[in-house]
């Protein structure tokens, strides 16, 4: 991997690169459609067909070159060919969730100055004052028409970050942003593109992770993605569409992983499992092992700029609390006051101006685009430390991150531990403020159904796994906990009910 460099063309379209290149191969199966029950499978050749029917419609109702168009449409084959027929046209998609709220929603077809959105039937009641484009309503011909003209850096998708840190912001990204996601997909997944792989995440494609971590690469590799609609994740939900679409390769947010080890669910017959989002522990690793028979791979990335460190079984084995190694192509760094830090020197996270799959700029928030940046590296506000094998570990959010009694604490490390007991089933830890100690440590627990464990249980089980410091000083029982939609547990809505507590 020494010496990788990008090799990105002076002209390139996304929707060329994840479908019409196939086109000398159109029987070649792109997406396995398990969105309305029975399977269906759809060749590159439909979807081509799919997406230059709805570019044409898109272009008679007044799309042009750079509108802004949202998609807001479940897992299913159209919502693939929205993306691809937006770009086809040199327009820009907006990706949005079906389980958005009217006040979500707004913000975001607003701030975007989007006027089309490409729904379903269920979604157009949603867009009042926006014109609503249903596949299923129109008539639909093989019409002819090609990929626009446009280059590498040209704007192709607007993506708006969870919220996890503050308002949403849109982060627009180029033409170049799936060739950036390549290298870090196909070690997430031990090479993929291997004979038989079949590619599948629970993660909705309205999303950074379930778009460009799955759909669109699986798309550009050659590799049959399924489609399917879980309105609620569940173990059992999974397994089925495992089957079904006979999935060989998966990408699970880590709270699905959660949930499938609370349940003990074994799901054998996989060849690749990654996970991103925030970092797994041993524990989780272990109960990987044993589970699907492979280690899960862990990788790294936000909305910004995505899939910058991973790890991979065959190339470099994950290491619990760690998020692997630089992916080749993108540049990354541990940076302090005066620059890249050495091992075991805790800093900020942050990645070098030149990765492809990093972001343009933000969408009308040219201050935020200033902050994001130091120089030339572009600081993804996670806090961490090189180990002395190479490996990038995560120490926190710069906002996670605890202040207690002179020691910085992440939470990840405590969170995990708690996880370990096996009577619970999610944990978060944040620091509340604390006069003497400037914060404390209190842990969110919530149990699995019947489990019954007391603040002292859980107290001293942290103790003697981990270290005296890192005892959080409550335990507080929950039914649920704070998470955005993409399953990240929201850390500063508990962080502001500690303070609305104690002001």
């Amino acid at each position: 991997m020494q010496g990788f460099h990008w090799r990105i063309p002076d002209r390139l379209n996304m929707a060329r690169q994840a479908c019409f290149d196939w086109q000398d191969q159109p029987a070649r199966v792109a997406i396995i459609d398990l969105s309305a029950g029975d399977r269906r499978d759809v060749s590159y050749g439909a979807l081509a067909r799919m997406t230059r029917a709805l570019a044409c419609a898109l272009r008679d109702s007044g799309v042009a070159p750079g509108d802004r168009v949202g998609v807001l449409r479940a897992q299913d084959p159209w919502c693939a060919a929205a993306h691809l027929a937006i770009w086809t046209l040199g327009a820009i998609s907006l990706p949005l969730f079906k389980l958005f709220g009217p006040d979500a929603l707004g913000v975001r077809l607003t701030d975007s100055g989007a006027r089309h959105v490409v729904t379903d039937p269920e979604g157009a009641p949603l867009l009042d004052g926006i014109t609503a484009l249903v596949p299923e309503w129109l008539t639909l011909t093989d019409a002819a028409i090609a990929p626009a003209d446009t280059g590498p850096e040209d704007p192709a998708v607007l993506i708006y970050t969870s919220g996890t840190t503050g308002a949403p912001k849109g982060a627009l990204h180029g033409h170049r942003l799936l060739t950036g996601h390549l290298p870090g997909v196909e070690i997430s997944h031990d090479r993929l593109g291997q004979p038989g792989d079949v590619l599948w995440t629970p993660a909705d494609w309205a999303w950074i992770g379930g778009l460009f971590d799955v759909l669109m690469p699986g798309l550009a590799l050659g590799v049959p993605v399924v489609a399917a609609r879980l309105p609620k994740f569940t173990p059992e939900a999974a397994r089925a569409v495992l089957v079904a679409g006979q999935v060989r390769n998966v990408f699970f947010p880590p709270t699905a992983l959660k949930m499938l080890k609370a349940a003990d669910m074994a799901l054998p017959g996989l060849r690749s499992v990654a996970s991103g989002g925030e970092p797994l522990g041993a524990e989780m690793l272990d109960w990987g092992r044993r589970a699907f028979g492979l280690t899960i791979n862990e990788f790294y990335g936000q909305t910004e700029c995505n899939m910058i460190a991973s790890s991979a079984g065959s190339l470099f084995p994950p290491r619990p609390g760690c998020i692997g190694k630089p992916v080749p192509g993108h540049d990354l760094a541990v940076l302090g006051p005066a620059g890249p830090l050495g091992p075991g020197v805790e800093g900020d996270i942050a990645v070098r101006r030149g990765s492809a799959s990093m972001l343009l700029r933000y969408w009308n928030r040219p201050e935020a685009t200033a902050e994001k940046f130091r120089g030339d590296w572009m600081l993804t506000g996670d806090r961490g430390l090189w180990d002395d094998g190479g490996y990038l570990r995560f120490v926190g959010r710069e906002d996670d991150v605890i202040t207690s009694a002179g020691y910085r604490i992440g939470p990840s490390e405590i969170e995990d531990c708690l996880i370990r007991h096996p009577a619970v089933a999610l944990a978060a830890v944040i620091g509340v403020p604390d006069s003497e100690r400037t914060e404390r440590i209190r842990a969110h627990v919530v149990l699995k159904p019947g489990a019954q464990v007391t603040e002292a249980d859980l107290q001293a089980h942290i103790r003697t796994r981990l270290s005296a410091h890192l005892v959080p000083r409550e335990v507080r029982f929950e039914t649920d906990l704070p998470m955005t939609v993409t399953g990240k547990i929201i850390r500063k809505d508990l962080k502001r009910r500690a303070l609305e507590e104690n002001p």
